[in-house]
C-alpha cells in the first residue's frame, strides 16, 4: 500500500479556514523543519517522541511515513501506533492518518509526519494533514510534526521556478508561523547528496534524476539557505518580545546606529559606518535628528542627498525629533536594539571638547552602547560637501 497522493487528488478549490478564525489550540505544536527530503526530519521527530515516552509521557504515532527507508523504520521502536484508515480512490488502496481515532485514543503527545500532505479524497473531513493537525491541537493535544521549506506558501512558487520541480502540495505560512517550537534539522548539500547515492532517502532507480535535478548542489545550497533564514527569522522575532523590556541592548549580533547632520564630513562618516558594518556583517541605520531648539533647519536637498548617499551604502535612512540630539540618538538606538552608536566630531576643536558627543558618551555609557567618534578629516574642514558638476560624477 502507499501513503502517497497522486496530484490530481489535491483540491485546489479548497479554501483554508481564515487564521483571525481559529481559536488559539490548547495544544502545543512543535516543528521540525528541512531543506529538503532526507534530512532527517522523521527521525528527529520520533526520536523526540521515544524520549519523551521514556520519561513516562503518553506518546502515539498518528502517522509516520518512512518511504521504506530501514534507517527511519528503527526510530519507531516500540512507540504505540494509532491504526491508519485505508481508503480506495481511483483504482488504488492508499491509507491515511485516523483522525478520529487519534482523537478518541487522546495521547498527550501526537507524531504526524508530513505537515503539507494532501489527504486522499473521502479518507476524513479535511483536505490538508495540517487542518487535521489543528483540529488536534484545538482538542488539547501536543503535536510534532515536520516539513520542507519548499511547501511554504510564500517560497513555493519562487522555488518551483528556479528548480523546475512543481510544487503540488502548500502549508499556508501562518500555519508554520502558529508552531510554539521550530526546530531546524540541517544537513550540508554535499552530506544530502551522498545519503542520496548510498539509497537512504530514495529508491536507486530514481537517485541520477534526483541528483541531477531538484537535489542538485545548487539548488540544495538556496533551500538550505532560505530554511536557516526561516528559523532565523522566528528566533529574532522570540528574542525581541523576550528583550523588549530589558534594560541595554542585547548583542545577538551587532546593529549599528550612526548620527548624521548636513555638514562637510557626513560623506566621510557615513561611508565609515558602511564599513564598519561590512566588517560586523551587519546592518546599519543612518538618523539625522531634528531638534527642537531655534537652530535653522538643515537643508532638504543635502538631507534628501545624504539619504541617498546612505541607501546607496547600505544603510536605511530614518529622520527623527528630539528635544535634545543626544538623549534622541540614545534613546532610538534602545528602542531598535542598537549595540554600536557612530558619531562626528571636529578634529580641528577635538572630539574632547565637544559638548554633545559629551553628552553622547554619557548617556551611551548608561544605556550601555559602544560609541566610535569619527573625525573629520582635516583636508574637509571647512569644505563644503563635492557636488558633481553638469560634465558628469567628477
Amino acid at each position: 500500500m502507499s501513503s502517497e497522493v497522486p496530484p490530481e487528488a489535491a483540491d485546489p478549490g479548497a479554501a483554508p479556514p481564515q487564521a483571525e478564525t481559529l481559536v488559539a489550540p490548547a495544544g502545543r505544536f512543535r516543528l521540525y523543519l528541512g531543506a529538503a527530503a532526507g534530512v532527517g526530519k522523521t527521525c528527529a521527530m520520533l526520536d523526540e517522541g521515544w524520549r519523551r515516552w521514556q520519561r513516562g509521557r503518553d506518546v502515539v504515532i498518528g502517522f509516520v511515513e518512512t518511504h521504506g527507508r530501514a534507517h527511519t523504520a528503527a526510530f519507531v521502536r516500540d512507540l504505540e501506533v494509532v491504526p491508519r484508515v485505508t481508503v480506495n480512490y481511483r483504482g488504488s488502496q492508499f491509507e491515511e492518518m485516523d483522525l478520529d481515532a487519534v482523537l478518541a485514543r487522546k495521547p498527550e503527545v501526537a507524531l504526524i509526519d508530513e505537515l503539507a500532505h494532501t489527504n486522499v479524497p473521502g479518507s476524513g473531513r479535511h483536505a490538508k494533514r495540517w487542518e487535521d493537525i489543528l483540529e488536534i491541537l484545538d482538542n488539547g493535544i501536543n503535536v510534532i510534526s515536520t516539513v520542507n521549506i519548499q511547501h511554504l506558501e510564500s517560497l513555493a512558487d519562487s522555488i518551483e521556478e528556479m528548480t523546475g520541480t512543481k510544487i503540488r502540495e502548500r502549508v499556508p505560512d501562518w500555519v508554520v508561523r502558529r508552531a510554539d517550537q521550530t526546530e531546524l534539522v540541517d544537513s550540508s548539500p554535499e552530506q544530502l547528496r551522498r545519503r542520496m547515492v548510498h539509497g537512504n532517502v530514495y529508491p536507486p532507480d530514481r537517485v541520477p534524476t534526483a541528483l541531477t535535478h531538484f537535489f542538485s548542489s545548487h539548488n540544495l545550497t538556496i533551500l538550505r539557505d532560505l530554511a536557516l533564514r526561516f528559523v532565523a527569522d522566528e528566533t529574532e522575532e522570540v528574542l525581541l518580545a523576550e528583550v523588549a523590556n530589558l534594560a541595554g541592548p542585547v548583542e545577538t549580533t551587532e546593529h549599528i546606529l550612526v548620527g548624521v547632520a548636513a555638514r562637510p564630513s557626513a560623506d566621510h562618516i557615513l561611508q565609515r559606518t558602511a564599513r564598519m558594518a561590512g566588517r560586523f556583517k551587519c546592518d546599519f541605520k543612518a538618523v539625522h535628528v531634528i531638534a527642537g531648539d531655534s537652530r535653522p533647519a538643515s537643508d532638504p536637498k543635502e538631507l534628501a542627498r545624504l539619504e541617498d548617499l546612505a541607501g546607496s551604502l547600505g544603510g536605511e535612512w530614518e529622520t527623527i525629533r528630539g528635544d535634545d540630539v543626544a538623549p534622541a540618538l540614545v534613546a532610538y538606538a534602545h528602542q531598535h536594539h542598537i549595540t554600536q552608536l557612530v558619531v562626528g566630531a571636529n578634529q580641528d576643536r577635538g572630539w574632547h571638547k565637544s559638548g554633545r558627543v559629551r553628552q553622547i558618551l554619557r548617556a551611551a555609557a548608561v544605556a550601555g552602547l559602544d560609541v566610535h567618534v569619527i573625525a573629520k578629516p582635516q583636508e574637509t574642514a571647512g569644505i563644503a560637501p563635492h557636488k558633481p558638476g553638469p560634465g558628469g560624477h567628477g
